[in-house]
């Protein structure tokens, strides 16, 4: 799941945890002069006060624990039902969903209690979240699942028929970037600067590349549709799915690296509460793991964290 060099509008097609967010910082609104400053610190004296006392539902007992991802994405809505309705009164919580427009609006959410949690990262994407925005305080609590990822071509049906002089796209953000050079690596068509971390990697780090394979950076939505412009590209298998690309177009599909694992995240100042604490708990429940590996619904998309 990122953005730090270029912004991604939000498409109608399923998004995936990737969706890249927005970078700009909300606006803040100059004082009213003259009455106007004198009105807004009477109400300042009245609303401050009641704001210091105010509690999320992280902290209250018996309150409803909203998680929540972007919308649109069914796959990580149907994990959060299937937490809400089977797993969750184990642990003595009551868990909704809610979808909400982008990952900084979802970020923003759980950093400020609004929400008690999302699944829509992992923790690379997390990193760049919060260097472009030093304000949210965020962090991964636990691993969940991994998504689907893979090597797919409609032109080509093994990594062998890749010709020399092949055109890949890998996509335009940079932790995503590092995961298809990563699966390329895997097929062995590339090789990476072994000093630099597999996580970091950018096309620059590129030290072998036999079959002279040509590069093309593109966001996760047009990279699916531009499959059959493309010899081949690295991407999710939701993204590609949901442009009714079969799943017999993938042409290599590794089990993606931990770093890589979509993380609960929650927000810092509330970790040590009770609520969160079960939450945590109920998303590293067997349970969940069962149902990644065996329902029809997650199938080839989210993956168990062991598969």
């Amino acid at each position: 799941m990122s953005e730090t060099t270029s912004n991604e509008a939000p498409s109608n097609e399923t998004a995936g945890p990737t969706d890249e967010f927005e970078l700009k910082k909300r606006r803040k609104w100059p004082w009213i002069v003259g009455a106007g400053v004198a009105a807004l610190a009477i109400a300042a004296a009245i609303v401050v006060p009641r704001l210091g006392d105010a509690r999320t539902a992280n902290e209250t007992e018996g309150a409803t624990l909203l998680i929540t991802t972007v919308e649109g994405q069914p796959t990580e809505t149907a994990l959060i039902e299937f937490v809400a309705e089977e797993v969750a009164p184990k642990y003595g919580i009551t868990i909704a969903f809610k979808g909400l427009a982008d990952s900084t609006t979802l970020n923003r959410a759980v950093s400020e209690g609004e929400v008690a949690g999302t699944i829509y990262q992992h923790k690379l994407w997390l990193g760049q979240v919060l260097e472009a925005n030093p304000d949210f305080q965020l962090e991964a609590a636990t691993p969940v699942f991994r998504w689907g990822f893979a090597l797919w071509s409609d032109k080509y049906d093994s990594v062998e028929e890749l010709p020399d002089g092949a055109t890949i796209s890998l996509y335009s953000d940079p932790a995503n970037e590092a995961q298809g050079l990563w699966v390329l690596q895997q097929a062995g068509l590339i090789e990476v600067d072994p000093s630099i971390p597999y996580y970091e990697a950018s096309v620059d780090d590129i030290v072998k590349n036999p079959k002279n394979l040509q590069f093309k950076l593109l966001d996760f939505a047009a990279q699916s549709r531009a499959l059959p412009d493309l010899d081949a590209a690295v991407g999710y298998t939701e993204y590609y799915l949901s442009a009714d690309i079969p799943i017999e177009r993938q042409i290599f599909a590794p089990r993606t690296p931990d770093e890589f694992a979509g993380q609960l995240t929650i927000g810092s100042r509330w970790k040590d509460t009770e609520n969160i604490k079960k939450l945590v708990a109920a998303f590293q429940d067997s349970a969940v793991q069962q149902w990644l590996a065996e329902n029809p619904v997650p199938s080839n998309i989210l993956l168990p964290l062991d598969g």
